[in-house]
Formats: C-alpha cells, sequence, structure tokens
C-alpha cells in the first residue's frame, strides 16, 4: 500500500463526510437566515428562538435523507474494512 492509495482513501473519507453533513448544515443555515430576518422584523430578540427551528429543521433532513446518509457511511465504511483486510492478508503473505 503506496501514499497515493491512502491518500486516495482519506480524500474519499473527506468527501463522504461533506457528502453526509452538508444536508444538515444547510437546511439549519438557512432556518437560521430565515429566523433572524424574522427577528430584525418583528424586533423580537428571545435568543431561545433560534434553537427550536434549526433543530426540528436538522430532525426533518435526518428523518428524510437518513436512510441515503446511513447507507453512504455504510458503503464507505465496507469499502475501509475490506482494504485493511487486503492490507492484513498482504502482510501476512509477505512474512
Amino acid at each position: 500500500m503506496d501514499q497515493s492509495y491512502l491518500l486516495e482513501l482519506s480524500r474519499d473519507g473527506l468527501q463522504v463526510a461533506l457528502m453526509v453533513s452538508l444536508p444538515i448544515l444547510g437546511v439549519t443555515l438557512f432556518v437560521g437566515l430565515l429566523v433572524s430576518v424574522f427577528q430584525a422584523v418583528t424586533q423580537v430578540q428571545e435568543m431561545t428562538l433560534t434553537y427550536v427551528p434549526k433543530i426540528l429543521a436538522a430532525v426533518a433532513v435526518i428523518v428524510i435523507f437518513g436512510s441515503w446518509m446511513l447507507s453512504t457511511l455504510v458503503s464507505y465504511t465496507k469499502t475501509c474494512l475490506t482494504q485493511a483486510n487486503n492490507l492484513t492478508q498482504v502482510a501476512g503473505e509477505a512474512r
């Protein structure tokens, strides 16, 4: 196993992490912006008002995209474990 393969596996890991986290982060960012505009328009400056809509939006995204997120993570984990198994077999044959 050389450095290029490890770098590719690391790059894939970062890509999977971004793909899984971006829907939640994007939706909560948009909801936070909407709540901030609402607070500015109505002059309601309650700090806890921003948390509840963001939490509800995050839960909704997890409910909607949860199966896709889980299957993406499981697929990447299977790839990593398969490669680890191949590495141990190659190391065992080299002895």
